[in-house]
Protein backbone atom coordinates (compact mmCIF):
# COMPACT_ATOMS: atom_id res chain seq x y z
CA UNK A 1 0.00 0.00 0.00
CA UNK A 2 0.94 3.77 -0.89
CA UNK A 3 0.23 6.52 1.46
CA UNK A 4 0.23 10.17 -0.60
CA UNK A 5 0.22 13.20 1.62
CA UNK A 6 0.25 16.46 1.39
CA UNK A 7 3.08 18.55 3.00
CA UNK A 8 4.90 21.80 2.82
CA UNK A 9 8.04 23.12 3.09
CA UNK A 10 10.10 26.51 3.67
CA UNK A 11 12.01 27.61 0.18
CA UNK A 12 14.97 29.84 -0.60
CA UNK A 13 13.73 33.51 1.08
CA UNK A 14 10.65 31.81 3.11
CA UNK A 15 8.53 30.88 0.05
CA UNK A 16 6.06 27.97 0.82
CA UNK A 17 6.64 25.07 -1.48
CA UNK A 18 3.77 22.52 -1.71
CA UNK A 19 4.04 19.21 -3.00
CA UNK A 20 3.23 15.41 -2.41
CA UNK A 21 5.09 12.86 0.02
CA UNK A 22 4.80 9.24 -1.29
CA UNK A 23 4.84 6.58 1.55
CA UNK A 24 5.65 2.65 1.10
CA UNK A 25 4.18 0.86 3.37
CA UNK A 26 6.37 -0.76 6.24
CA UNK A 27 8.64 0.57 8.75
CA UNK A 28 12.03 1.89 9.49
CA UNK A 29 14.02 4.29 7.75
CA UNK A 30 14.12 4.53 3.80
CA UNK A 31 16.44 5.64 0.82
CA UNK A 32 14.25 8.61 -0.38
CA UNK A 33 13.92 10.39 -4.03
CA UNK A 34 13.09 14.18 -4.57
CA UNK A 35 11.34 14.88 -8.22
CA UNK A 36 10.08 18.13 -9.59
CA UNK A 37 9.10 19.00 -12.85
CA UNK A 38 9.76 21.01 -16.21
CA UNK A 39 9.07 24.55 -18.05
CA UNK A 40 6.23 25.80 -16.64
CA UNK A 41 4.59 22.67 -15.66
CA UNK A 42 2.83 21.56 -12.13
CA UNK A 43 3.60 17.96 -10.39
CA UNK A 44 -0.20 16.55 -11.88
CA UNK A 45 1.22 16.82 -15.20
CA UNK A 46 2.03 13.03 -14.84
CA UNK A 47 4.28 12.75 -12.04
CA UNK A 48 2.14 11.47 -9.27
CA UNK A 49 2.72 7.98 -11.91
CA UNK A 50 6.24 8.14 -11.78
CA UNK A 51 6.52 8.92 -7.88
CA UNK A 52 4.00 6.17 -7.26
CA UNK A 53 6.61 3.57 -9.15
CA UNK A 54 8.91 4.82 -7.13
CA UNK A 55 7.24 4.39 -3.98
CA UNK A 56 6.06 0.89 -4.90
CA UNK A 57 10.01 0.24 -5.31
CA UNK A 58 10.26 0.58 -1.81
CA UNK A 59 11.07 4.38 -1.52
CA UNK A 60 10.18 7.59 0.22
CA UNK A 61 9.19 10.00 -2.56
CA UNK A 62 8.52 13.80 -2.45
CA UNK A 63 7.49 15.92 -5.75
CA UNK A 64 7.09 19.90 -5.08
CA UNK A 65 5.67 21.89 -7.42
CA UNK A 66 8.03 25.09 -8.40
CA UNK A 67 7.41 28.50 -7.06
CA UNK A 68 5.11 30.54 -8.47
CA UNK A 69 3.24 27.30 -10.03
CA UNK A 70 0.73 25.47 -8.85
CA UNK A 71 -0.01 24.74 -5.42
CA UNK A 72 3.34 26.23 -4.07
CA UNK A 73 3.34 30.09 -3.14
CA UNK A 74 5.50 32.60 -4.68
CA UNK A 75 5.30 35.80 -7.50
CA UNK A 76 5.30 36.86 -10.15
CA UNK A 77 3.02 33.29 -10.84
CA UNK A 78 3.56 31.78 -13.90
CA UNK A 79 7.53 33.36 -13.18
CA UNK A 80 10.17 30.96 -14.18
CA UNK A 81 14.09 31.28 -12.51
CA UNK A 82 16.31 28.00 -12.93
CA UNK A 83 18.47 29.27 -10.30
CA UNK A 84 15.91 29.96 -7.88
CA UNK A 85 14.02 26.21 -8.57
CA UNK A 86 17.40 24.57 -8.06
CA UNK A 87 17.94 26.65 -4.78
CA UNK A 88 14.70 25.80 -3.48
CA UNK A 89 15.55 21.64 -4.72
CA UNK A 90 18.18 22.02 -2.06
CA UNK A 91 15.57 23.17 0.34
CA UNK A 92 13.40 20.23 -0.61
CA UNK A 93 16.13 17.72 0.06
CA UNK A 94 17.27 19.12 3.13
CA UNK A 95 13.57 18.75 4.37
CA UNK A 96 13.90 15.08 3.27
CA UNK A 97 16.79 14.98 5.32
CA UNK A 98 14.48 15.89 8.34
CA UNK A 99 11.77 13.47 8.29
CA UNK A 100 11.99 10.10 10.54
CA UNK A 101 11.02 7.89 7.50
CA UNK A 102 14.16 8.91 5.84
CA UNK A 103 17.73 7.92 5.60
CA UNK A 104 19.53 11.09 4.95
CA UNK A 105 22.47 9.22 3.44
CA UNK A 106 20.59 7.66 1.06
CA UNK A 107 18.80 10.27 -0.91
CA UNK A 108 18.64 10.58 -4.94
CA UNK A 109 17.62 12.94 -7.23
CA UNK A 110 14.90 13.02 -10.71
CA UNK A 111 14.51 15.68 -12.82
CA UNK A 112 12.76 16.13 -16.21
CA UNK A 113 12.76 18.36 -18.85
CA UNK A 114 14.16 21.65 -17.33
CA UNK A 115 14.39 20.20 -14.26
CA UNK A 116 16.53 17.73 -15.92
CA UNK A 117 19.13 20.23 -16.57
CA UNK A 118 18.73 21.30 -12.97
CA UNK A 119 19.32 17.65 -11.71
CA UNK A 120 22.31 18.03 -13.18
CA UNK A 121 23.80 21.24 -11.59
CA UNK A 122 22.24 19.91 -8.66
CA UNK A 123 24.17 16.18 -8.49
CA UNK A 124 26.93 18.38 -9.49
CA UNK A 125 26.86 21.10 -6.51
CA UNK A 126 25.63 19.31 -3.66
CA UNK A 127 27.10 15.64 -2.53
CA UNK A 128 23.53 14.84 -0.72
CA UNK A 129 22.41 13.86 -3.49
CA UNK A 130 23.90 10.27 -4.24
CA UNK A 131 22.14 9.01 -7.15
CA UNK A 132 20.55 10.88 -10.32
CA UNK A 133 18.15 10.55 -12.95
CA UNK A 134 17.97 13.09 -15.50
CA UNK A 135 15.05 12.84 -18.07
CA UNK A 136 14.73 14.29 -21.51
CA UNK A 137 16.73 17.13 -19.77
CA UNK A 138 17.67 20.47 -21.06
CA UNK A 139 21.30 21.03 -22.39
CA UNK A 140 21.49 24.08 -23.91
CA UNK A 141 18.66 27.21 -23.30
CA UNK A 142 21.14 28.79 -26.19
CA UNK A 143 20.63 25.99 -29.13
CA UNK A 144 17.28 25.18 -28.18
CA UNK A 145 16.43 28.47 -28.80
CA UNK A 146 18.42 28.88 -31.86
CA UNK A 147 16.84 26.07 -33.22
CA UNK A 148 13.13 26.33 -32.58
CA UNK A 149 12.98 30.09 -33.80
CA UNK A 150 13.15 30.14 -37.45
CA UNK A 151 15.87 32.58 -38.95
CA UNK A 152 13.45 35.28 -40.32
CA UNK A 153 11.53 35.20 -37.19
CA UNK A 154 14.73 35.46 -34.78
CA UNK A 155 15.69 39.56 -34.71
CA UNK A 156 11.68 40.29 -33.83
CA UNK A 157 12.28 37.50 -31.15
CA UNK A 158 15.43 39.00 -29.64
CA UNK A 159 13.82 42.52 -29.78
CA UNK A 160 10.81 41.39 -28.15
CA UNK A 161 12.98 40.00 -25.12
CA UNK A 162 14.91 43.10 -25.06
CA UNK A 163 11.38 45.60 -24.88
CA UNK A 164 10.49 43.45 -22.21
CA UNK A 165 13.19 43.76 -20.25
CA UNK A 166 13.15 47.77 -20.69
CA UNK A 167 9.83 47.67 -19.59
CA UNK A 168 10.65 46.13 -16.21
CA UNK A 169 13.02 48.33 -15.58
CA UNK A 170 10.20 51.30 -15.73
CA UNK A 171 8.67 49.44 -12.89
CA UNK A 172 6.70 47.10 -15.55
CA UNK A 173 5.43 43.55 -14.83
CA UNK A 174 6.77 41.59 -17.91
CA UNK A 175 5.49 40.50 -20.65
CA UNK A 176 3.46 36.68 -20.56
CA UNK A 177 2.90 34.41 -23.78
CA UNK A 178 1.11 31.32 -23.63
CA UNK A 179 3.04 27.92 -22.71
CA UNK A 180 1.55 25.64 -25.48
CA UNK A 181 -0.76 27.55 -28.21
CA UNK A 182 -1.47 26.12 -32.26
CA UNK A 183 -2.48 29.74 -33.10
CA UNK A 184 0.40 31.52 -35.19
CA UNK A 185 -0.70 35.03 -34.07
CA UNK A 186 -0.84 33.95 -30.55
CA UNK A 187 2.83 33.84 -28.77
CA UNK A 188 3.87 30.81 -27.22
CA UNK A 189 6.56 28.84 -26.05
CA UNK A 190 5.68 25.41 -27.66
CA UNK A 191 3.36 24.65 -30.47
CA UNK A 192 3.42 21.19 -31.60
CA UNK A 193 0.58 19.30 -31.28
CA UNK A 194 2.42 16.80 -28.50
CA UNK A 195 3.61 19.29 -26.21
CA UNK A 196 -0.42 20.70 -26.82
CA UNK A 197 -1.58 17.68 -25.61
CA UNK A 198 0.76 17.66 -23.06
CA UNK A 199 -0.07 20.39 -21.06
CA UNK A 200 -3.95 20.55 -21.68
CA UNK A 201 -4.26 17.60 -20.31
CA UNK A 202 -6.79 16.65 -18.10
CA UNK A 203 -5.11 17.79 -14.12
CA UNK A 204 -8.18 16.89 -11.99
CA UNK A 205 -8.54 20.43 -10.72
CA UNK A 206 -4.63 21.31 -10.49
CA UNK A 207 -4.11 25.19 -10.47
CA UNK A 208 -2.67 25.63 -13.75
CA UNK A 209 -2.94 28.14 -16.23
CA UNK A 210 -1.99 28.61 -19.70
CA UNK A 211 0.24 31.49 -19.49
CA UNK A 212 4.32 31.93 -18.65
CA UNK A 213 6.25 35.16 -18.23
CA UNK A 214 8.35 36.39 -21.47
CA UNK A 215 11.20 36.76 -18.58
CA UNK A 216 10.86 32.84 -18.58
CA UNK A 217 11.96 32.71 -22.12
CA UNK A 218 15.17 35.09 -21.97
CA UNK A 219 16.15 33.52 -18.72
CA UNK A 220 15.77 29.57 -20.31
CA UNK A 221 17.66 31.34 -23.24
CA UNK A 222 21.10 31.69 -20.88
CA UNK A 223 20.72 28.48 -19.38
CA UNK A 224 23.13 25.90 -19.81
CA UNK A 225 22.90 23.00 -17.31
CA UNK A 226 24.95 20.65 -19.90
CA UNK A 227 28.44 22.45 -18.79
CA UNK A 228 27.89 20.83 -15.27
CA UNK A 229 27.65 17.21 -16.61
CA UNK A 230 31.42 16.19 -16.10
CA UNK A 231 31.06 17.19 -12.47
CA UNK A 232 28.80 14.88 -11.53
CA UNK A 233 30.95 11.78 -10.93
CA UNK A 234 31.55 10.12 -8.46
CA UNK A 235 27.94 10.23 -8.00
CA UNK A 236 25.72 7.77 -10.29
CA UNK A 237 24.09 9.70 -13.31
CA UNK A 238 20.97 7.92 -15.68
CA UNK A 239 20.08 9.64 -18.50
CA UNK A 240 16.59 8.82 -20.21
CA UNK A 241 17.09 10.40 -23.63
CA UNK A 242 13.50 9.81 -26.19
CA UNK A 243 15.28 9.13 -29.50
CA UNK A 244 13.12 11.63 -31.01
CA UNK A 245 13.30 14.57 -28.66
CA UNK A 246 12.90 17.87 -30.68
CA UNK A 247 12.46 20.34 -27.35
CA UNK A 248 15.51 19.22 -25.56
CA UNK A 249 17.39 17.88 -28.44
CA UNK A 250 18.41 14.62 -28.48
CA UNK A 251 21.44 15.12 -30.14
CA UNK A 252 22.85 17.68 -27.41
CA UNK A 253 21.36 14.85 -24.83
CA UNK A 254 23.72 12.43 -25.94
CA UNK A 255 26.56 14.51 -26.81
CA UNK A 256 26.26 15.39 -22.67
CA UNK A 257 26.15 11.76 -21.82
CA UNK A 258 29.58 11.15 -23.71
CA UNK A 259 30.46 13.97 -21.66
CA UNK A 260 29.70 12.72 -18.58
CA UNK A 261 32.39 10.67 -16.42
CA UNK A 262 31.44 6.87 -14.76
CA UNK A 263 29.41 6.19 -13.06
CA UNK A 264 26.88 6.51 -15.72
CA UNK A 265 24.15 4.79 -18.08
CA UNK A 266 21.94 5.74 -20.99
CA UNK A 267 18.44 4.82 -21.59
CA UNK A 268 16.86 5.21 -25.26
CA UNK A 269 13.05 5.55 -25.12
CA UNK A 270 11.14 5.68 -28.11
CA UNK A 271 9.63 8.87 -29.39
CA UNK A 272 9.20 12.34 -28.68
CA UNK A 273 9.88 14.65 -26.00
CA UNK A 274 6.82 13.30 -24.11
CA UNK A 275 6.88 9.49 -24.07
CA UNK A 276 8.27 8.97 -21.16
CA UNK A 277 5.09 10.18 -19.53
CA UNK A 278 2.50 7.56 -21.68
CA UNK A 279 3.38 6.10 -24.31
CA UNK A 280 7.38 5.25 -23.08
CA UNK A 281 6.20 5.46 -19.30
CA UNK A 282 7.20 1.94 -18.72
CA UNK A 283 10.56 1.93 -20.07
CA UNK A 284 11.38 5.59 -18.46
CA UNK A 285 9.71 4.42 -14.80
CA UNK A 286 11.49 1.30 -15.03
CA UNK A 287 14.70 1.93 -15.83
CA UNK A 288 14.76 5.03 -13.38
CA UNK A 289 13.28 3.05 -10.33
CA UNK A 290 16.11 0.36 -11.30
CA UNK A 291 18.89 2.75 -11.27
CA UNK A 292 17.53 3.98 -8.08
CA UNK A 293 17.08 0.30 -6.61
CA UNK A 294 20.72 -0.44 -7.75
CA UNK A 295 22.65 2.68 -6.13
CA UNK A 296 20.58 3.77 -3.14
CA UNK A 297 18.37 0.84 -1.86
CA UNK A 298 21.69 -1.12 -0.88
CA UNK A 299 23.06 2.15 0.44
CA UNK A 300 25.58 1.95 -1.42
Amino acid sequence: MISRTDVEFAGEGGVTLRGWLFMPSGKGRRAAVSMCHGFAAVKEHGLDRFATAFAEAGFVVLVHDHRNFGSSEGAPRQDIDPWAQIADWRRAITYLEGRPEVDSDRIGIWGTSFSGGHALVLAATDRRVKCVVSQVPTISGFEQIRRRVSPDMMPGFLASMTDDLREQHRGLPSRVLAVVSADPDVPAAYRSPEAIAFYTRELAGALWNNTVTFRSTFAASMYEPGVWVSRISPTPLLMIIAREDRVTMTDLELEAYERALEPKRLALVPGHHFDPYDAAFALASGAAANWFDEHLAGGG
